[in-house]
């Protein structure tokens, strides 16, 4: 980067350029970090089979462009070895794949900066003009310095302004008094009030995380009923649902007085606010930039076909309602149903590119070794990346029914009940997630997604940061799609 574009902080642009189609080159040009996968959401888009979904992401940083591989299945190459990271430079071919496109970078030179004007340098008569009247002021209105001589008229004005003065002194000094009694006083009671919202909050967290134990109490008594058939574990499971509704009736108590949900609060922030509390978060944890970053996700979203498209499937296929029951039957918000939309746009025949574990299948996308822990019969295609009417993958309705089992599990025991857990679980695959998660204390409040980040983000996956963030995000918008500039209402609505 030059010394011109340094001392002025630009960002140099980048070019990319690789073939499309033989004889056919596509070429872009960045000012901004940007992604390269074979999804259509990526700001680069190429349909090729070497290529992951979320394949690099290519950053400004520290003065230079680097390129990162995203935990690409295929690897990124540059002169035949794999890399991780790697600074652009002037410019770099790398290849997505072994056998992938080829991208070619180029960084675009910098024009010099023009001279920026200086403003409010003051010029040689104003400062003579302020010194002048600085001389008046100490003339006239300043103390008399002993053994000074001064005309008449200067010691009357000197003399009516110490008159002023004393009279003003008077006049004000009760009112300034007045005004520090009832300053001190609004800010013991505002200080009263603050220390009382801040207990009152306190108690909403502690009744918001006994909500979320009682949740895993009900699960797993709902586990050991599954299995023993028991009449009194059934009675049991009410008990727990009913103490629960209870606390949740208080929480809420404790959410209007704290005017968390407040008249000023757009549509979109309560609709954020509402989508994490039906995945398990609480309204009173959510970390700095939360609603931005989902708000960011949105965009991503409006700018792309997908979402519509997927939704329209969907519902012309009737797959909305059989997903959402099933989850419902499973205790678990129908709100998953968006992970679904972004495993396969609701494609239930699609397979996803080769994995070490074989080919993901299936709306649900599931790879072969969780298939079978859920009872799905794999069909003779199982190493071909193609259709296979014999794999109860592609079959959506026992797909579905298997998904539902899965993420109910994965809810209901590591995960504590976290949906954003079991989102980052489902993705990167719950023996890489659920160690990490391990490593935390196993309680609702100190085992949650945010807390996962806090301790693990250089571990997570950026595919598995966006993913949560995509379905996250899809709910939002399913809340009110029109609110957001989609022609269609809440597909979950009845």
């Amino acid at each position: 980067m030059s010394s011109v574009a340094k001392q002025a902080g630009l960002v140099p642009l980048l070019k990319i350029s690789f073939e499309k189609s033989p004889g056919r080159r596509q070429e872009f040009r960045f000012q901004r970090s940007f992604r390269i996968g074979r999804l259509d959401e990526c700001d680069v888009c190429i349909k090729d089979e070497h290529v992951s979904r979320h394949h690099a992401e290519i950053a400004f940083e520290s003065g230079q462009w680097w390129v990162r591989d995203l935990e690409s299945s295929n690897g990124t190459y540059v002169s035949g070895q794999r890399i991780q990271h790697m600074s652009i430079g002037q410019r770099l071919t790398i290849r997505l794949g072994n056998e992938g496109t080829e991208v070619h970078f180029e960084v675009e030179k910098l024009a010099s900066p023009k001279p920026v004007l200086q403003w409010g340098e003051p010029g040689k008569a104003e400062v003579q003009k302020n010194t002048s009247l600085a001389h008046y002021l100490q003339h006239y209105f300043g103390k008399s310095v002993e053994g000074e001589t001064v005309g008449e008229h200067t010691f009357r004005v000197r003399q009516a302004f110490a008159y002023v003065q004393a009279k003003q002194k008077r006049k004000y000094g009760g009112i300034i008094a007045a005004l520090v009694f009832v300053v001190v006083l609004a800010g013991a009671f505002a200080f009263y009030e603050h220390q009382q919202s801040l207990k009152q909050r306190a108690v909403a967290q502690e009744l918001f995380y006994t909500m979320k134990s009682l949740d895993l109490d009900v699960a797993n008594l709902e586990r050991l009923v599954a299995q023993t058939d028991s009449k009194i574990g059934l009675d049991e499971i009410q008990k727990y649902r009913n103490r629960r509704k209870e606390v949740e009736q208080s929480y809420d108590h404790f959410l209007a007085t704290l005017h968390i949900y407040n008249p000023k609060m757009t549509e979109q922030d309560r609709n954020i606010l509402r989508i994490a509390r039906i995945f398990g978060e609480s309204e009173l944890d959510m970390p700095p930039g939360f609603s931005e970053e989902i708000n960011k996700y949105i965009k991503k979203w409006q700018g792309s076909g997908r979402y519509a498209k997927a939704i329209q499937t969907a519902k012309a296929n009737g797959y909305t309602s059989k997903i959402a029951n099933e989850l419902l039957a499973q205790g678990l918000p129908p709100q998953f149903f968006y992970l679904a939309l972004q495993e396969s746009n609701f494609d239930p025949y699609i397979s996803g590119p080769m994995t070490r574990k074989g080919y993901a299948k299936g709306m649900w996308q599931f790879i072969p070794e969780t298939a079978v822990k859920y009872s799905l019969h794999l069909g003779p295609l199982v190493d071909l990346r193609r259709p296979d009417p014999s794999d109860e993958r592609d079959q959506y309705e026992k797909a579905t029914k298997a998904a539902a089992r899965y993420l109910k599990d994965l809810y209901s025991t590591d995960a504590q009940a976290s949906g954003f857990l079991v989102m980052a679980c489902y993705n990167w695959g719950e023996n890489q997630v659920l160690p990490l998660v391990r490593s935390m204390p196993a309680n609702p409040k100190d085992r949650n997604f945010w807390q996962l980040l806090s301790k693990h983000k250089d571990k997570i996956p950026q595919e598995t940061y966006d993913y949560v963030f995509y379905i996250t995000s899809a709910a939002v918008i399913g809340e009110n799609p029109r609110l957001y500039g989609f022609d269609f209402d809440n597909p979950l609505a009845n």
